[in-house]
């Protein structure tokens, strides 16, 4: 899935739900009627939006995280997990200790990705309800966190970098893809006529739902660019963090780790 920063708490406050100002404490749930509204069509949408690039950026994703392959226990928690795309290659790419938690704030989402997995075994997959900025899991307990295009809709990032950290073990790794800042000439220009154009016309026509797609567009626009992004990453805790830029910038793998 399924950010910006929420301004400070005090009277009359507003947050951003893309390029709208909203009251405080409004936006979490308009975008979580976004994704109730999108989860059926959300990885239809997703290959038409990036030609397919989504798929090959999330196994640049994963081979970055390089699970063990053979049977050492590892648990990712993947976070904002939605349909399970991250999940399914993970799962894939590791080793018979794998396992995984998927957590995501729309049931609508994690019902995709229960049908999806049915026939997985529930020792390797948990399946959970939670939001990112409070997560329902203990402490030090999971060796790897992702989030693949879900931080930018969460409305108090710092809240939910810390809660990566806190949930993390000690050299637990954090890996996150999200849209980014376009740092090629012309790209950035074609990039930004094809997102405030075609993507929303793509949402009416094929999830019947233009104004989801707008806001998702809008929420790209908002979201920090590496280096702030990766600020912030530092400030939650995280030592060694790095980024790669992916297709010119268009997205962005950030890594950190709990040392």
């Amino acid at each position: 899935m399924s950010g910006t920063h929420a301004h400070d708490n005090g009277p009359g406050q507003t947050e951003q739900f893309g390029f709208t100002a909203v009251p405080e404490g409004e936006r979490q749930r308009l975008v979580n009627q976004v994704f109730s509204r999108v989860a059926r069509r959300y990885d239809l949408m997703n290959d038409l939006m990036s030609g397919g690039l989504h798929r090959l950026w999330k196994d640049d994703m994963i081979a970055w995280l390089a699970p063990p392959r053979d049977e050492r226990p590892f648990h990712l928690f993947d976070v904002a997990g939605g349909t399970g795309d991250i999940t399914a290659r993970y799962l894939e790419a590791a080793g018979s200790g794998a396992t995984c938690t998927i957590c995501d704030i729309s049931e609508e989402m994690l019902g995709v990705a229960k049908s999806r997995f049915s026939s997985v075994d529930p020792a390797r997959l948990q399946i959970l309800l939670g939001d990112a900025s409070a997560l329902p899991v203990c402490d030090n307990s999971a060796d790897a966190y992702t989030i693949a295009f879900g931080i930018r809709n969460v409305t108090q990032i710092d809240r939910a970098l810390r809660e990566a950290f806190r949930i993390l073990k000690p050299g637990g790794r954090f890996l996150c893809l999200e849209f980014s800042h376009v740092n090629v000439p012309l790209l950035d220009t074609l990039y930004e006529q094809y997102s405030f154009k075609a993507i929303p016309a793509l949402g009416g026509l094929v999830a019947g739902d233009r104004e989801s797609y707008r806001y998702l567009v809008e929420s790209i626009r908002n979201f920090p660019d590496q280096e702030e992004f990766a600020s912030l990453i530092r400030e939650a805790g995280f030592e060694q963090v790095r980024f790669r830029d992916l297709t010119g910038g268009i997205a962005a793998i950030h890594s950190g780790w709990k040392l």
